[in-house]
């Protein structure tokens, strides 16, 4: 598409996001026909606005895998914006999911609390997160409340979700699982422990990585 098309698709359609649409794509891949459970944020919450929600809002998939997979919209250049075409990476080229091994969504909100202060964080700083860091938590659960051996995160990029392209560049996933204190000792002890951690997971058959708050085990 040339600049001058997109200026004309942004003036004849006001409901034009091709960065959301880059993300219901590369999730209507994975989930044919699904409609998936979408919460906004409150418009006068939204930093744009004076507030300090940084994200538009978040879809929870059901997996016929058995869990619900969560995505942030956000992180991205999502609408009509004639500054953004035609760059390298869309925003900070990436949007935050998880998998958590739920069956009720409502047992997931906890978690999209969580991708808030993570997206403020980052536009705050200005500091994005990468494949193969970790996010240290307080030593506690990462669900606040809630008793789980589950205390940090660990990134990689999403096991299915699969990288998108729009007018405003690359769109990637970012995934984030969740590890014990345990783990995160040993990944902060030496990170070459990351891929280790990671195939000991997929070997015990999580191979997409989900987080399950009420895992018992540690593989460190």
């Amino acid at each position: 598409m040339t600049k001058e098309e997109f200026l004309r698709r942004m003036q004849e359609d006001e409901t034009y996001a091709p960065g959301w649409q880059a993300i219901d794509d590369a999730f209507e891949a994975l989930y044919p026909g699904q409609q998936p459970e979408h919460f906004g944020t409150l418009l006068p919450s939204r930093a744009a606005l004076g507030g300090d929600e940084y994200l538009d809002g978040f879809s929870v998939y059901s997996s016929p895998k058995g869990y619900k997979h969560l995505v942030t919209y956000g992180m991205t250049v999502l609408y009509g914006d004639e500054e953004a075409f035609g760059g390298e990476w869309n925003g900070w080229g990436y949007e935050m999911t998880i998998k958590l091994k739920e069956k009720d969504t409502a047992n997931c909100m906890w978690a999209i609390d969580m991708l808030s202060n993570l997206a403020r964080y980052t536009y705050k700083t200005q500091r994005f997160f990468q494949p193969n860091q970790f996010i240290r938590g307080n030593g506690s659960s990462l669900h606040v409340g809630s008793d789980s051996l589950i205390t940090a995160l660990l990134l990689v990029n999403d096991t299915e979700a699969q990288p998108q392209m729009s007018v405003y560049g690359k769109t990637e996933f970012l995934q984030l699982v969740g590890i014990t204190e345990a783990e995160l000792g040993a990944v902060m002890e030496d990170r070459n422990n990351i891929p280790v951690l990671l195939r000991r997971m997929k070997e015990d058959g999580n191979v997409d990585l989900v987080t399950d708050m009420q895992r018992q085990k540690s593989y460190f």
